[in-house]
């Protein structure tokens, strides 16, 4: 599944991202088929965006510096579908942030549990509802709202400072550093080196190519690249989703996200890598499985028909050509029953002699006006056609079958297999 990612601008610095009239914001864009390589990035206005594809996802990343983390418990009584959550963050909040709470938006760490410490971030609110309309209107809905940087989230390479920013404006994020540590954004300058964590010779520092000259000035280090592409692109790993409150989706819609995200991860994240290749093998084992049991089953089946013509073939040296072996088998003793003078089965004596000793289990009123024999079958007329189940029943333990055919009884041997 393709994703779109697209980062969004900041509402102060040197791009304020504002929506005024007749402006036209300016949104820097990544585009992966996989969730794991970057295809296409840019920057451009809303309207000319990629497109994700029919099946792909929109997902927009907000700048750490828009951001603002408080750690607070949740009232018991007040989950993440509350009405009252808005209602109830504000009253928690109020006095720990320096912005009116009603301007701003809230949203509540993954899994959160009421009566727990848990992380809320806050962002301005007209500010993402903005953003928002206004991709929607180009085409581009948003299905996710993730953080740039979230507390507790693993940094890559162990960085725990990226450097972000213009050369005119750098900007330093600090994260990473822990569980119950917030994701901290300063101003990069000589005055405010002192505010970061002290950094040792193993530790790395990530900066985006437009400001890594000016953070190894700053820094006197090596920082490694990291480009905007490929942090919009980690930040899309994110369990967080600041899509909440008023900017929920629909319950529809976030399981279908969910449902197509988890597939994408099975079919392509390098995570689940092992278990691709563990079905690949049980796929093949159980194709290579089901050949050898049916070569088995061709094999015993050839070898059954083959001691059936043998066996044909030594009993009845004349029948050189086998073309329905029981059959011949059945035709062979036949004549050589008939050579010999015996009876079988479908002979008008033994079927006479069943059919007698059937009749005399009946009651003496039971008896046949007209007996005829022909071609193995006997046939008895002028019986009753109720209440003769216990007649057909004698006859059937004696290998015979009786059947009702134009008011007659016609009685013969049961053919076999």
């Amino acid at each position: 599944m393709s994703t779109l990612l697209i980062s969004l601008p900041m509402a102060n610095g040197p791009d304020t991202g504002a929506l005024g009239a007749g402006t036209a914001p300016s949104y820097s864009y990544a585009l992966s088929p996989d969730g794991e390589a970057i295809s296409q990035q840019g920057n451009t206005t809303a309207g000319l965006l990629p497109q994700p594809g029919r099946t792909g996802e929109v997902v927009a990343v907000v700048p750490a510096a828009m951001l603002s983390w408080q750690r607070a418990p949740l009232p018991q009584g007040v989950g993440p579908g509350s009405p009252r959550l808005r209602a109830v963050l504000e009253g928690v909040l109020e006095e720990h942030l320096l912005d009116d709470p009603a301007q701003l938006h809230f949203a509540l760490q993954p899994d959160a549990v009421a009566g727990e410490p848990i992380w809320i971030a806050c962002c301005p609110r007209a500010w993402l509802r903005e953003h928002l309309q206004n991709l929607e209107a180009a085409g581009r809905a948003v299905a996710r709202v993730v953080p740039s940087h979230a507390p507790g989230e693993p940094s890559p390479d162990g960085a725990q400072l990226l450097i972000t920013g213009s050369p005119e404006w750098p900007q330093a994020v600090v994260y990473g550093t822990g569980p119950d540590d917030a994701v901290l954004v300063l101003p990069l300058s000589r005055d405010t080196l002192p505010l970061l964590p002290p950094l040792d010779a193993d530790s790395a520092v990530h900066a985006e190519p437009a400001v890594a000259g000016t953070a190894e000035q700053l820094l006197q280090r090596p920082v490694r690249l990291y480009s905007p592409a490929q942090s919009m692109l980690d930040a899309s790993r994110s369990d967080w989703d600041l899509a909440q409150l008023e900017f929920a989706n629909s319950g529809r819609n976030r399981l279908q996200r969910r449902l197509g995200s988890g597939l994408n991860d099975v079919l392509h994240a390098p995570a689940w890598k092992p278990a691709r290749w563990g079905v690949v093998a049980l796929a093949l084992i159980a194709v290579i499985g089901a050949n050898i049991w049916a070569w088995q089953e061709r094999q015993q089946l050839r070898a059954k028909a083959a001691l059936v013509r043998s066996t044909l073939t030594t009993t009845f040296p004349k029948v050189q050509v086998v073309v329905d072996a029981p059959v011949q088998m059945a035709r062979e003793v036949a004549n050589l029953r008939q050579a010999s003078g015996g009876l079988t089965a479908g002979d008008a004596e033994p079927l006479l002699a069943a059919a007698g000793e059937a009749l005399a289990a009946l009651p003496a009123s039971a008896t046949p006006s007209g007996i005829e024999y022909s071609n193995s079958e006997l046939r008895l007329r002028g019986l009753p056609t109720d209440g003769f189940d216990a007649f057909r029943t004698k006859l059937q333990a004696q290998g015979l079958r009786a059947d009702m055919q134009n008011d007659q009884w016609v009685i013969r041997a049961e053919a076999r297999p």
